[in-house]
């Protein structure tokens, strides 16, 4: 098995490419070990690694975020042996009772919603997964666009010039409504 890892704008996290499905639908955030424990023995694989303080499943990636005091020349080679352990161990990535995060629709969504969901969801989202993560549609008030981070995307030195430059100008040229974006906690 060959697993191929990549970068991330995210100094603290990193993404793994295994060559095959990960999540078959949706994404699961994991943020410590007792909420992994009974969902993913992926993820609590990967938590039980010294070092570990994110798991972010996609459909065919894995972005495992770190501590910060933690070196990913040392943490790289214990990462992707959880990884190959698991694939070959043949059990199941996440457990069957664990429910895939997907921002859901709402038919009593206004125009206005609706459009900014569809931007985020066509535009932004695949461009974000690309460097291993997320962004989720949170609610518009009164101009505001409230946005949740995720994978590689939470704590990222960069996420406030994607949000600003990026995802802010492109929904204010097709919303005019919207006046600014602000990324939840």
């Amino acid at each position: 098995m060959f697993i191929q890892t990549e970068a991330t704008p995210n100094p603290a996290s990193m993404k793994f490419l295994p060559g095959r499905v990960v999540m078959e639908q949706g994404v699961v955030d994991f943020t410590d070990a007792d909420t992994a424990a009974d969902a993913s023995p992926l993820a609590s694989r990967l938590f039980s690694v010294d070092g570990v303080s994110g798991v972010y499943l996609g459909h065919d990636f894995i972005t495992v975020s770190k501590l910060e005091a933690t070196d990913w020349h040392q943490l790289k080679p214990s990462v992707l042996g959880a990884i190959m352990e698991h694939f070959m161990s043949g059990d199941p990535n996440v457990t069957a009772s664990t429910t895939a995060e997907e921002p859901a629709t709402s038919d009593d969504d206004d125009e206005t919603v609706r459009t900014i969901k569809e931007l985020i969801a066509t535009r932004v989202r695949p461009a974000v997964a690309q460097d291993g993560g997320d962004i989720v549609f949170h609610g518009f008030e009164r101009g505001v666009v409230y946005l949740h981070m995720r994978g590689a995307c939470s704590g990222c030195p960069s996420s406030v010039v994607t949000l600003k430059n990026g995802i802010e100008n492109l929904l204010r040229y097709y919303v005019p409504e919207v006046v600014e974006v602000r990324a939840l906690d």
